[in-house]
C-alpha cells in the first residue's frame, strides 16, 4: 500500500507541467521507488523547493509586507524638508506620495488611536487589516473610492463589530437617513491627504496667521500683539468667520491650485466638497428628545473604548474665546477643513502684507520706526522701552494679524488712513470671497476705548518720567508723559460671562457662585483634583495678561465658592461657612467623617485606607505667579520651522565651505584636520583632488589634461611643508 502511494505521487509530479522540469533536473537521480524510506523525504523536498523557489521568482506586488520599505516618520520628514527647500515651486507630484503605503499605515495608526484611545504599533496591526488598508489605497488610486459610504467599506474600525449584511431594513434606513460620524475609512483618507498637503502649504503660509497651524497658538498671537502693536492709535477689528462656514467649491479649488497641480489630489478634495452630507432633520431631533427617557443607567465603557474628556477639560473648553470657538467643517473634508480655510484666507494675508509696505512712511524724527525699508525695527516696542505718541511728524505704519476668521489691524497715523484701508478691504473681500461687509462690521476704534481680542483688552498707558521740574518749595510745576505702553489685560467681564455660561455663577455686578452638581457623586479628593487641574490650566491661559494675579484670584474664588456650596449640599452642612470651618480655606480636610465615629484622617491616610485630599490652589493672590514679560523676537518662527531651515542651510554645500574657511581663518583647526575635511568633502562630491592642492589647503582641481594649476613656487612651498 505504501509503495502504491509513493508511485502515484511520483507519477503526479512527473506528468505535471509545473513540477516536471524541476523534479527531472534535481530529484530524479535520487528518487528510488524501491526504497520506501527515501521516497517520502524526497517528495517533501520537491514540494518545499517548488513553493519557495516560485515565491522568490515572482513576489506578489500587492503584498503589504513588501510595500513598507521605509519608515513613515522619515518619509514625512523628507516631505517637510523638500517643501521648505523649494517653497516657491509649484507641486505636481503628490500622487507619488499618495501611493506610499507607509503613509497609509501611519494614518491608520493615528485614526485608530483617536477611535480606541490607545496607540497601536506597526507590528500589532493584523494581516487582514493591512490587506483592507491596501484595498482602500488601491480604490483611492483607481478612482473607486466614494466619500460618505455608510454600508460598504473597504476597512472598518477595530471597534466596529457590526455585521452590515445581516441588518434589518429599519436599521439600514436609520443609518442612511440620520446624522452619522465620519466613516473610519474616510478619516484615514483625510489623514493621508492632510499629511501630504500640510508641509506644502506651511512653507508658503504668511507669518501673519496664527490659527489652525502647528506651533502657533492664541498665546503666540497675544505675544505678537504685545511686541508689534505698541504705538498704534487706530484699530480695525473684523469678523470674517462666515467664511469658515463654507465657501463655493470653485473658490476653494482655485485657491488650492495656486500651488498644487496634482489632478488626483485635487479631484479627491473636490469630491469631498461636492458629495452631499446626510443630516438628520430638526423635526426628528425634537421627536427623539420627547421620547427620551428621563432617567438613564450609567453606561459602562468597553475595554477598547476611549474615555471621554474629564470635567475640568470640558469646562476649560467652555472658556474658549470668540475667535477660537468656530472650527470649519466643509463637506467630507474633516481635518482638512481648517487647512483649506487657511489656504483660502492666505490670499487676504498676502494682500495685507502688500498694504503694509504701501502704507509705510518713515520719519527721521521717530526713534522707533525710521528704517527706510521698514523690515528691521529698531528698539523693543514692549516693556521697558516706550513708544512715543504719534503726531504729524511721526512715522505712519500699519500692522495686521489674523486668528482664524478674525482679523486685527493697527494703524499709526491719522484716522483717514484707517478709513481708506477699510474701504479697500471691503472691496477686496467682495471681489475675492463674495463677502458683503460694511462699516459696522469693520469698526474703527481708538486705543483709549479698549479693543477686545482673544478675551484680552488692548489699551494704552501713558508713562511719566521720574524726573519732575519743581519750583521753590518743592511744588510740581510741569508733568509730561514721555510715551505709551500697550497694556494686554484679561477681560473680567468676559470671564464672568464664560463662568455664567458654564453654570458656575449667576449675576453680573455681584456674581454669586453656584454649586457644580455634576461632581456630586465624586469623592472630595477627586473633585479637588479636577478643579486644581482647571485652575492650573487657567493660570497658563492668562500667562501674558497684565492682570494675571487679579483674574486668576477671581477664578479661584468662583471655583472655591462653587465647591463649598456643593459640599454643603452633599454633606448637609447648611452653609459655606460651615464647610470652610471644617475643611479649612483650601477644602483640604475631609468633610465626610464625623468626630468620634472613625479614626482620624491622618491615621487612615498613613494606613492607606483613604485618598490624600489636595487643597485648592491659588486661594491667595500672593500664590499666583507673575505675568510673563519675556521679550518676543521680531522674526519669530516655531521651533520645528527653525530646525527645518537650519537643517536646509547646513546641508547646503556653500554653507559647509564657508564654515570650513571660517574655522581655518580663525585657527580653530589644525592643517592636518583641514586636509582630512577637504578629502572627505571631495570624496563626497566625487571630484578628483590634487595632492599638492591638498597640501596647500586650496583644494584646486586638476584640469582635463591632468596639468597642475599652481605655479612652481607654490609647489616648492608645498614640498617644504
Amino acid at each position: 500500500m505504501h509503495q502504491r502511494i509513493v508511485l502515484s505521487s511520483y507519477r503526479v509530479l512527473q506528468f505535471s507541467s509545473f513540477f516536471s522540469a524541476k523534479i527531472n533536473a534535481l530529484f530524479i537521480p535520487e528518487l528510488s521507488i524501491c526504497n520506501p524510506r527515501n521516497n517520502g523525504f524526497t517528495v517533501f523536498r520537491a514540494f518545499m523547493y517548488t513553493s519557495t523557489h516560485s515565491n522568490r521568482r515572482a513576489p506578489d506586488p500587492n503584498d503589504p509586507a513588501t510595500l513598507m520599505k521605509e519608515d513613515s516618520i522619515s518619509l514625512c520628514c523628507k516631505m517637510w524638508i523638500d517643501s521648505f527647500r523649494e517653497s516657491d515651486k509649484t507641486v505636481n507630484n503628490l500622487t507619488d506620495y499618495l501611493r506610499r503605503f507607509e503613509l497609509w499605515v501611519l494614518a491608520y495608526q493615528k485614526v485608530s488611536a483617536d477611535d480606541t484611545g490607545a496607540y497601536m504599533p506597526r507590528n500589532a496591526i493584523t494581516r487582514p487589516a493591512l490587506e483592507d488598508l491596501l484595498a482602500l489605497r488601491n480604490a483611492v488610486l483607481d478612482n473607486r473610492f466614494k466619500w460618505g459610504a455608510r454600508l460598504e467599506f473597504f476597512i472598518k474600525s477595530p471597534r466596529d463589530k457590526t455585521d452590515y449584511e445581516s441588518l434589518s431594513k429599519r436599521k439600514i434606513k436609520a443609518i442612511l437617513t440620520t446624522t452619522q460620524p465620519s466613516a473610519f475609512q474616510d478619516r484615514i483618507v483625510q489623514e493621508v491627504l492632510f499629511m501630504i498637503l500640510e508641509p506644502v502649504y506651511e512653507a508658503r503660509f504668511s507669518q501673519k496667521s496664527f490659527a489652525f497651524r502647528p506651533g502657533r497658538t492664541a498665546h503666540t498671537a497675544l505675544r505678537v500683539i504685545r511686541r508689534s502693536f505698541a504705538g498704534y492709535l487706530w484699530y480695525i477689528k473684523g469678523d470674517l468667520s462666515t467664511v469658515l462656514d463654507g465657501m463655493k467649491v470653485g473658490m476653494v479649488i482655485s485657491a488650492l491650485m495656486r500651488d498644487v497641480r496634482d489632478k488626483k489630489v485635487v479631484d479627491l478634495i473636490k469630491a469631498a466638497l461636492t458629495t452631499p452630507v446626510v443630516t438628520t432633520r430638526p423635526d426628528d431631533v425634537e421627536k427623539k428628545k420627547k421620547t427620551k427617557r428621563k432617567y438613564q443607567k450609567k453606561r459602562v465603557l468597553a475595554d477598547d473604548e476611549p474615555k471621554p474628556d474629564p470635567y475640568w477639560l470640558e469646562s476649560f473648553f467652555g472658556f474658549a474665546p470668540e475667535e477660537a470657538e468656530k472650527v470649519p467643517s466643509w463637506g467630507h473634508c474633516g481635518i482638512l477643513s481648517p487647512l483649506l480655510a487657511n489656504v483660502c484666507l492666505d490670499e487676504l494675508d498676502r494682500w495685507m502684507e502688500g498694504k503694509i509696505q504701501e502704507f509705510y512712511r518713515p520719519s527721521k524724527n521717530d526713534v522707533i520706526w525710521n528704517s527706510p525699508d521698514g523690515e528691521v525695527e529698531q528698539g523693543n516696542t514692549s516693556w521697558p522701552e516706550f513708544v512715543p505718541t504719534s503726531g504729524p511728524d511721526k512715522t505712519r505704519k500699519i500692522d495686521y494679524i489674523r486668528f482664524g476668521g478674525h482679523i486685527l489691524i493697527g494703524v499709526r497715523g491719522p484716522r483717514a488712513d484707517a478709513a481708506t484701508l477699510r474701504k479697500q478691504l471691503i472691496e477686496f473681500c467682495d471681489q475675492k470671497y463674495m463677502l458683503k461687509l460694511d462699516n459696522e462690521s469693520l469698526p474703527i476704534e481708538h486705543i483709549t476705548k479698549g479693543i477686545m481680542f482673544l478675551d484680552h483688552v488692548l489699551c494704552r498707558r501713558v508713562v511719566y518720567p521720574t524726573l519732575r521740574y519743581t519750583a521753590t518749595g518743592g511744588k510740581i510745576i510741569s508733568e509730561k508723559g514721555v510715551g505709551t505702553l500697550l497694556s494686554v489685560t484679561a477681560s473680567l467681564k468676559q470671564c464672568i460671562r464664560q463662568f455664567r455660561k458654564l453654570n458656575f455663577l449667576k449675576g453680573d455686578r455681584d456674581p454669586d457662585p453656584q454649586p457644580c452638581f455634576r461632581m456630586f457623586h465624586a469623592t472630595q479628593a477627586h473633585t479637588n483634583a479636577q478643579m486644581n487641574k482647571l485652575l492650573s490650566t487657567m493660570v497658563e491661559w492668562f500667562r501674558y495678561a497684565d492682570n494675571r494675579k487679579k483674574i486668576v484670584n477671581f477664578c479661584s474664588y468662583i471655583i472655591r465658592g462653587s465647591l463649598a456650596k456643593l459640599y454643603a449640599a452633599k454633606y448637609k452642612l447648611r452653609s459655606r461657612a460651615k464647610v470652610y470651618k471644617i475643611g479649612s480655606r483650601t477644602l483640604s480636610r475631609p468633610l465626610k467623617e464625623k468626630k468620634g465615629q472613625s479614626p482620624e484622617y491622618h491615621n487612615l491616610l498613613r494606613m492607606g485606607l483613604v485618598e490624600s485630599i489636595d487643597g485648592l490652589m491659588y486661594t491667595r493672590m500672593s500664590l499666583v505667579p507673575e505675568t510673563d514679560y519675556t521679550p518676543f523676537p521680531v522674526a519669530w518662527r516655531p521651533d520645528h520651522e527653525k530646525a527645518l531651515l537650519e537643517y536646509i542651510r547646513l546641508s547646503d554645500q556653500k554653507t559647509l565651505e564657508e564654515q570650513q574657511n571660517c574655522l581655518k581663518e580663525q585657527g580653530l583647526i589644525s592643517p592636518q584636520d583641514y586636509i582630512s575635511m577637504l578629502v572627505w568633502n571631495y570624496k563626497r562630491n566625487a571630484v578628483p583632488v590634487d595632492q599638492k592642492s591638498l597640501l596647500l589647503g586650496t583644494g584646486e582641481e586638476k584640469d582635463n589634461e591632468g596639468n597642475e594649476s599652481d605655479d612652481d613656487e607654490e609647489g616648492v612651498h608645498a614640498a617644504e611643508i
